[in-house]
């Protein structure tokens, strides 16, 4: 008989640190991580999409043709920032549902897919918003030579092409407001965050669906209800915005677990 060796492997303890691959691994995929990366995602369309919306209102008049496009013309250069703004945070808000959808996804798959499903929409709308927007600069500035066109029909097309701007802006808030409903569902279910941000966040999207409908249906003053009552949607916005890049997500360190499990 031949003598046989027994090579014995150290037990893994609950207490050894990981290997480098398994370190590497729980450091990108942390839920800590993913929600500061969020958090910076958010901050930048929350900067950039206040910025073009500033903007919109300094120059857009609805009805006054002349002074429309007397604004468009004097501030030419800040409407195409404006223009790259939309372009740029509807782009960055797309990355922020991704970057949700990997943090959130164990909640509920279907919740977490439907929340990025609306942002694409509202991020398709909103980029195509852009282009209204830019061509109403265009003609404004004279890029766009219109033949036997006075200057009472380059103002209305100017009015034309921003008033399709902006209802094309309260059509992406349908988007706008539905992407936040399972946000909220999500931030409530996962125990990340706390219960109440989540419901302020699904208040939130109800109520860019409420202004966006007053909006509509009451030309008058319909605008002004959809100023107010969407407040409480930039509050919840605003807050989650805070909550991740301060807090991140309320979940235990990697360590943590492993003495609590142990």
């Amino acid at each position: 008989m031949h003598d046989t060796q027994i090579v014995s492997h150290p037990p893994h303890t609950p207490g050894a640190k990981p290997l480098p691959a398994e370190r590497q691994e729980s450091t990108v995929t942390s839920p800590k991580r993913l929600a500061r990366i969020a958090g910076v995602l958010y901050l930048l369309v929350a900067i950039f999409s206040g910025f073009a919306y500033f903007m919109d209102k300094k120059v857009y008049v609805p009805g006054d043709a002349a002074t429309t496009a007397s604004n468009v013309l004097a501030h030419s250069g800040l409407v195409r920032f404006a223009v790259v703004a939309d372009l740029f945070q509807a782009t960055v808000w797309v990355f922020l549902a991704m970057t949700l959808y990997l943090l959130l996804k164990h909640v509920n798959k279907s919740a977490a897919s439907a929340m990025v499903v609306f942002v694409a929409i509202g991020a398709g709308i909103t980029l195509l918003n852009a282009v209204f927007e830019f061509e109403g600069l265009r003609v404004a500035t004279g890029a766009v030579h219109l033949a036997a066109s006075g200057t009472a029909d380059t103002h209305a097309l100017v009015l034309l092409l921003l008033d399709t701007q902006h209802y094309g802006f309260l059509i992406a808030q349908i988007f706008f407001g539905l992407w936040l409903v399972p946000l909220g569902y999500l931030a409530y279910q996962s125990g990340w965050f706390p219960k109440a941000l989540g419901v302020l966040l699904a208040v939130g999207g109800a109520c860019y669906l409420v202004g966006m409908l007053a909006a509509f249906l009451a030309p008058g003053p319909g605008q002004k209800i959809n100023t107010f009552i969407t407040i409480p949607s930039t509050i919840a916005e605003v807050s989650m915005v805070v909550y991740l890049l301060v807090i991140g997500a309320r979940t235990k360190e990697p360590d943590q677990r492993i003495a609590a499990a142990a």
